[in-house]
């Protein structure tokens, strides 16, 4: 887990932002998300990558249709074809877009409204998202939310660290809203994670809603049903 100080007040702060002012990211910044990629890549066994000053990934039709504006810095993820590959690159780039916000940067995830990212992709990788990146016009604003009964539980008479877990879960970016994901707490602190069966990129937001959920609960306080043998 990335140091991203207080993350609550990050997770409150940090919405989706697709605008952005032509304004360079300074080297001292880039180099310390250069060194939280390394440190991602290594804890998450994958092939980050960031490009700064590249402007052609957001420079196609499909990413005017999705009103972007000079985003020239973008992060790619990639990693070996695996069948957690997607919850990966979820869990550990929004990370990396917590830290962003940290640092005073804006971030938008990114699946169809854009062009062909710089990306290296080695033979059996694939990429499977990117995160544009830098100083937006806005800071975005919040978007309408499901309720904590409708994506856990219990949602009543729970241990204030899940509801904690929960809230935090519930302010994650998720593909176009969906919100498709459900946290249920067994033995007083096993914690199962789902994910729906139909929407898009549901791995994708179940590795964001978990990065949100362990911020949140405090990992001390549970283990994932799948880390005890239980059913997930």
């Amino acid at each position: 887990m990335l140091d991203i100080g207080n993350a609550m007040d990050v997770i409150r702060l940090r919405h989706s932002v697709r605008q952005y002012l032509e304004k360079k990211i300074p080297p001292e910044v880039r180099a310390e998300l250069d060194r939280c990629v390394q440190e991602v890549n290594r804890a998450g066994r994958l092939n980050v990558q960031v490009f700064y000053d590249e402007p052609g990934c957001f420079s196609s039709r499909m990413a005017h249709y999705g009103r972007f504006e000079h985003a020239d810095n973008y992060i790619a993820l990639v990693g070996e074809k695996a069948p957690d590959l997607e919850e990966r690159c979820g869990y550990w780039g929004e990370q990396l877009v917590l830290k962003a916000q940290a640092m005073g940067l804006n971030t938008c995830w990114v699946a169809l409204t854009r062009g062909k990212s710089n990306a290296a992709v080695k033979p059996g990788e694939r990429e499977v998202i990117v995160i544009s990146l830098g100083y937006g016009k806005t800071q975005g604003s919040p978007r309408r939310s499901k309720t904590a009964a409708q994506v856990s539980s219990p949602a009543e008479d729970a241990p204030a660290w899940f509801r904690r877990g929960v809230e935090a879960a519930l302010l994650a970016p998720t593909a176009v809203n969906q919100q498709r994901f459900r946290f249920t707490l067994s033995d007083g602190s096993v914690v199962t994670a789902g994910a729906g069966h139909f929407g898009s990129l549901l791995k994708v937001d179940l590795g964001i809603v978990k990065c949100h959920f362990e911020l949140g609960a405090g990992r001390e306080n549970f283990r994932w049903a799948e880390e005890t043998g239980a059913d997930a």
